[in-house]
């Protein structure tokens, strides 16, 4: 490998938002961005890295807004996992068209249409290099995907959690909306937790913490976006 391709880490867990894949839409899948971002995954695949993906489904159905609307919350949620697991299709698909083997791993058994989550299995898939979509969150309800990426990360020895947002790193406050907001370059487990910062769900920090498994925010949106954040380029906040 290049000098200039020299890597951080060897094994990822990515975790993506169902909003990530929406694009400028309102609801659902935007192809094109779905496109762009399996191009990301795809860079970070030639570069030798082992990926994991963890995906959400707030794009098509978010278990808390259901239970909002009167639905159970038990059921409201894994109406959620349903939806993960139609965008983790949605990238399976775009990444085997780039000629990217991937597996399909559901927490929920669905075996007619991809492969159950099992440790070993997801973890030899990667040593052969085939890229991982891990869909249907923890296969529980009352745990978010973040929880889901911390815990597969944990379980396949990631050397890192990747999440990627619509902002470059975690700030005091939106930086949208304000412009004041401080942009944090690092902060401990313990920082993001007594802060309430937000950037994931306080089981998520705390399992990670307790799986010495740093966590990188960085923006999805910026071009090579995961390519520059494997090598240590650009601009995230490090959560360790």
């Amino acid at each position: 490998m290049k000098s200039s391709q020299k890597l951080l880490y060897k094994r990822i867990l990515l975790k993506l938002s169902g909003e990530a894949l929406m694009g400028s839409q309102s609801y659902g899948l935007d192809l094109p961005t779905v496109e762009r971002i399996c191009g990301e995954i795809k860079e970070a695949h030639e570069m030798g890295v082992e990926q994991a993906i963890v995906v959400g489904g707030g794009n098509i159905f978010r278990g808390l807004n259901g239970e909002a609307q009167g639905i159970e919350r038990s059921t409201s949620d894994h109406m959620g996992m349903l939806a993960t697991i139609m965008n983790a299709l949605a990238l399976q698909s775009k990444l085997e068209q780039m000629s990217i083997e991937t597996r399909v791993m559901s927490a929920v058994p669905l075996q007619s249409i991809c492969e159950p989550y099992i440790r070993r299995r997801a973890t030899h898939h990667m040593e052969k290099g085939r890229v991982v979509i891990c869909a249907a969150g923890t296969g529980n309800p009352y745990f978010t995907t973040d929880s889901a990426a911390a815990l597969r990360a944990s379980e396949l020895n990631c050397d890192v959690l990747m999440k990627g947002t619509k902002v470059d790193g975690i700030y005091s406050a939106d930086p949208l909306k304000y412009k004041d907001a401080v942009f944090y370059p690092e902060l401990s487990y313990q920082q993001v937790l007594t802060e309430n910062l937000r950037v994931m769900d306080t089981s998520a920090i705390a399992l990670a913490r307790d799986s010495h498994i740093p966590i990188m925010v960085f923006s999805i949106l910026n071009p090579h976006g995961v390519r520059e954040a494997l090598q240590g380029k650009g601009r995230f906040t490090m959560i360790k």
